[in-house]
């Protein structure tokens, strides 16, 4: 990532100790202002370098690679170009051209990066120049393939805020007012006995019991039964989480299934029917059949109604956002640009996203129904789905914490496949199981933010940086697909949690437009009209259409805000003077505010 907003971030915790080294030159030279270190973090080898920049032609610079980034900085005297990019970002490495190659800066290294980029590095042909480069990169950007560990479990970053924290689940379950009446909390999980990847605490109908949940789970892909994600705090309906029955080509039944979910529908006397939204297209639901898969019938399910969400798979995704990097990097055409973008179907996924997240928070609102979502896995789109459905209904997760824990709890706890779907330092760039399904969420609360400018209280910054480190291998907080394999790794003893960055250094992710408010549903409006691409992260690298940063409008906010704090600061001080000169006042006001009220209204 470009330095500008790397330092941003990460200046206030890196180590400026002297690392000298001598050249193959053999100049010593002092590194001490050529490359940034964070706490744990070692240089390997340094070189020098052309760097091919898409936008700006062939710089001479020196590239510095240490086991947590490849950092670059210009020699030449009219350019400042520096690249910081984590090595984690780093998706492929190719060799460019061979010894016998003509032409200028044909030989050397074609870097391919996960956040929309690529770089390309010339070396000097003799001597096989670029062979420890590419050996060094490779060792280190994919350490797994090399028996080393990722660099998140080296980092010795300290905050003033443990971000592993900031999620316990009895707490966040109390907060929605549960257990009560109708709904328990069981630990039947609490050794991964029941499902290897769900979460130890899971929350389930008070009339079932763990015995019925063991039956259940036979029933249910990878034995992730319905489980509940969100309760309604006025109506009490419910968004419930799983995946798909196990009903195979024969149509198997399963009455400890169907019982269940009746008994889910029934923790809602109100309610007739149980809503089940599965987020594939029906083609498909009925394609996952061939393989053991498929839905709820009607004839097995009486009362409950299933409505298919037409979202596509991973590989649709995937493909979608390589389409989006064509059009993007490193040249925007401006002459087919819309109908470029129209071809990636980029937005029209975002778009279907939406609007299944908005029919679930819907249906949830009015009361109409519980909900049970589900994809095949549940995994994917079902977290997508639960995830923003309860952005959309609990203001709470509008929060930085309350996102946080929307995160940490819909995603990370509940084994989204963030190793399998990033591939953390893992070399198989072809791996089928990659796909953007974190960043397709990360989009539409983005999406969200643009339509509603005041519910959020994150900026812009905040998502792109949550983007930024779920590829850089820096925080544990994305490593590993679930919640067991992180606690055979002892990730929370042993690393650095994304939360500890942001939440030590919360004002720099604020929005300062945000204004508080209880129990307002937002419906954002999902039609192509009113969506768009995310340009300051998608094309961020592009010098010629980066936008204004800081946004204007809202940098002179926040300037009118310090100012109102000033005021109000010196008419304290103010009042504190008079005070002290007439000691008991009869009608003294008690406060600033009674002063002068008029101060502490918005601008």
């Amino acid at each position: 990532m470009a330095s500008a907003s790397t330092s941003k971030y990460n200046s206030h915790s890196l180590e400026n100790e002297s690392i000298k080294r001598t050249s193959r030159d053999g100049v010593n030279r002092d590194l001490t202002e050529a490359v940034p270190r964070l706490p744990g973090e070692t240089l390997i080898t340094d070189k020098e370098v052309i760097y091919i920049c898409p936008f700006n032609g062939p710089i001479k610079g020196r590239v510095y690679i240490t086991n947590y980034r490849l950092y670059l900085r210009s020699l030449e005297t009219d350019s400042a170009l520096i690249l910081d990019v984590p090595l984690g970002v780093i998706s492929r490495i190719e060799k460019m051209g061979g010894a016998t190659s003509r032409g200028e800066n044909s030989y050397g290294l074609d870097i391919t990066c996960k956040d929309m980029r690529n770089l390309r590095f010339a070396l000097k042909q003799e001597g096989h120049s670029r062979r420890d480069m590419f050996e060094i990169l490779t060792r280190y950007a994919f350490p797994l393939a090399h028996s080393l560990p990722l660099f998140a479990f080296l980092n010795e970053e300290k905050f003033n805020m443990d971000g592993w924290t900031v999620y316990n689940p009895v707490e966040e379950y109390r907060r929605q007012g549960l257990p009560n009446h109708h709904w328990r909390i069981t630990f039947i999980n609490k050794c991964y006995e029941l499902c290897d990847t769900y979460p130890a605490l899971l929350v389930v109908p008070y009339r079932a019991t763990d015995d019925d949940l063991r039956r259940v789970a036979t029933f249910r892909s990878r034995n992730r039964i319905p489980v509940l994600s969100w309760i309604h705090p006025e109506n009490k309906t419910v968004i419930v989480r799983c995946s798909q029955p196990l009903v195979g080509m024969s149509g198997k039944r399963n009455k400890d299934d169907e019982k269940y979910l009746d008994v889910i529908r029934e923790t809602n006397k109100q309610i007739s029917k149980l809503t089940i939204y599965d987020a594939r297209p029906s083609v498909n639901a009925v394609a996952n059949k061939a393989t053991g898969g498929g839905y709820e019938s009607d004839d097995a399910y009486h009362n409950a109604e299933l409505f298919f969400l037409d979202i596509h798979n991973i590989h649709v995704m995937r493909e979608s956002l390589k389409k989006v990097k064509d059009i993007v990097y490193p040249n925007v055409e401006e002459s087919h640009w819309l109908s470029s973008l129209e071809s990636t179907h980029w937005l029209e996924h975002i778009k279907l996203v939406l609007t299944g997240a908005i029919q679930v928070a819907d249906k949830v609102s009015s009361g109409k129904s519980s909900v049970l979502v589900h994809c095949s896995d549940g995994w994917d789109r079902t977290a997508q789905l639960t995830s923003l459905a309860m952005l959309m209904l609990d203001s709470f997760y509008r929060s930085i914490e309350g996102f946080e824990i929307l995160v940490q709890k819909e995603w990370i706890s509940f084994g989204h496949k963030f190793a399998s779907r990033i591939g953390h330092g893992d070399k198989n760039h072809t791996d089928a199981d990659r796909s953007p399904i974190f960043l397709q969420f990360i989009d539409c609360v983005w999406q969200m933010s643009k339509q509603f400018p005041t519910a959020f209280e994150f900026n812009e910054q905040f998502l792109i940086i949550i983007l930024d480190h779920l590829y850089s291998c820096r925080f544990g907080t994305f490593l590993f697909n679930c919640e067991s394999a992180r606690e055979r790794q002892k990730v929370t003893e042993r690393t650095v949690s994304l939360w500890s960055l942001l939440n030590s250094n919360k004002e720099k992710f604020k929005n300062p437009f945000y204004t508080k408010e209880i129990n307002r549903v937002l419906y954002p409006v999902a039609s192509m009209r009113h969506l768009e691409l995310w340009v300051n992260y998608y094309i961020r690298w592009n010098p010629r259409i980066k936008q204004q940063q800081p946004n204007p409008v809202e940098q002179r906010y926040m300037e009118l805000l310090a100012l109102r704090d000033e005021y109000i600061k010196r008419l304290e001080e103010l009042q504190l003077a008079n005070s002290a000169k007439l000691p008991d006042p009869p009608t003294s006001p008690s406060s600033p505010s009674q002063m002068m009220p008029h101060v502490q209204t918005h601008f």
